[in-house]
């Protein structure tokens, strides 16, 4: 019987939740940046062997929600935490800030303290560290007493990823698998689509304007005779941002659509023709109705 079950990985803000769960797929399925709060609706990555199935669940980061669109994004860490059969914390060592940041944070220290499934604490970008700094921060944390492993890596240089699979297979559960050999992800192709464009806003708005923006597909045809054709919706909370998005004679959104559509070829593997149109819905990060229309608060447990 293999082993088969939920990882969820949780951890503050630019962690490096999502480039672990991408380096032990093999493969980018969630978006990342070196902006917080990248993630924004927790991810299924499936990662499938003969002996073994774990089912990744990458989570937003953890922090004290200051509108309706960051309580959603929790409660999906929430309904993660109660999926999980292990779960793996991350912490950013390579800044002390960081680290009293995830000592002190209270909903972390409840995750600490959590008794129902095995933790694998990881210590992120130990590559920027003196190895003594290493093995001080691996005593400090193991002498904690509360996890199962401690386990010091570097997601984005793929250090120790062989353990940390092998430390997750070894406290699965036995089982049947969930999923067929060859699916490697729950959200179909307009999910990624949609995150690979906002990643790409990410990249290039300054600090306050990715925050605002979210993107919709609004059409996705696939074409025999043509390239795949892709209508995406922007949708910003105020007038004075969608001039932003556009930019000067609409340079800034022909570069987005250009750095886009570029990566969306590369991640489906065919060709497409990408439109962009900019939308203005006010304060929908605080709307019930629009967040529920984006997606947001869907979250449920397995069953």
């Amino acid at each position: 019987m293999p082993k088969v079950g939920y990882v969820t990985i949780l951890g503050l803000p630019n962690a490096g939740k999502s480039t672990l769960m991408n380096t032990l797929l093999g493969q980018k399925l969630a978006i990342t940046n070196s902006k917080p709060q990248t993630t924004r609706k927790r991810i299924l990555g499936i990662l499938s062997e003969e002996n073994y199935q774990v089912i990744f669940n990458d989570t937003p980061g953890i922090l004290n929600p200051s509108y309706l669109l960051q309580e959603k994004m929790m409660e999906d860490v929430n309904y993660a935490i109660k999926d999980a059969d292990v779960l793996i914390i991350i912490i950013d060592v390579s800044d002390e800030k960081e680290i009293k940041r995830a000592l002190m944070n209270d909903y972390l220290k409840e995750v600490f303290e959590y008794k129902n499934n095995p933790k694998i604490l990881v210590l992120n970008k130990v590559d920027l560290l003196q190895q003594e700094m290493v093995s001080n921060f691996l005593s400090k944390f193991e002498q904690l007493g509360k996890f199962n492993s401690v386990i010091p890596i570097s997601a984005s240089l793929k250090f120790n990823m062989e353990r940390v699979l092998s430390e997750i297979i070894e406290y699965l559960p036995e089982g049947p698998k969930l999923y067929p050999d060859d699916i490697i992800a729950e959200a179909d192709e307009r999910f990624f689509v949609s995150e690979i464009i906002r990643e790409k806003i990410l990249e290039l708005y300054g600090d306050e304007i990715p925050y605002s923006c979210e993107v919709l597909i609004a059409e996705f045809k696939e074409r025999e005779n043509a390239k795949d054709y892709i209508s995406a919706e922007i949708v910003v909370e105020k007038e004075t941002q969608k001039p932003i998005i556009i930019g000067n004679q609409g340079r800034a959104i022909k570069k987005l659509g250009e750095r886009s559509r570029k990566s969306i070829e590369e991640f489906l593997q065919k060709e497409v023709y990408l439109e962009l149109r900019v939308k203005v819905r006010d304060k929908w990060r605080s709307n019930e109705n629009m967040l529920k229309s984006f997606g947001y608060g869907r979250g449920k447990e397995k069953e």
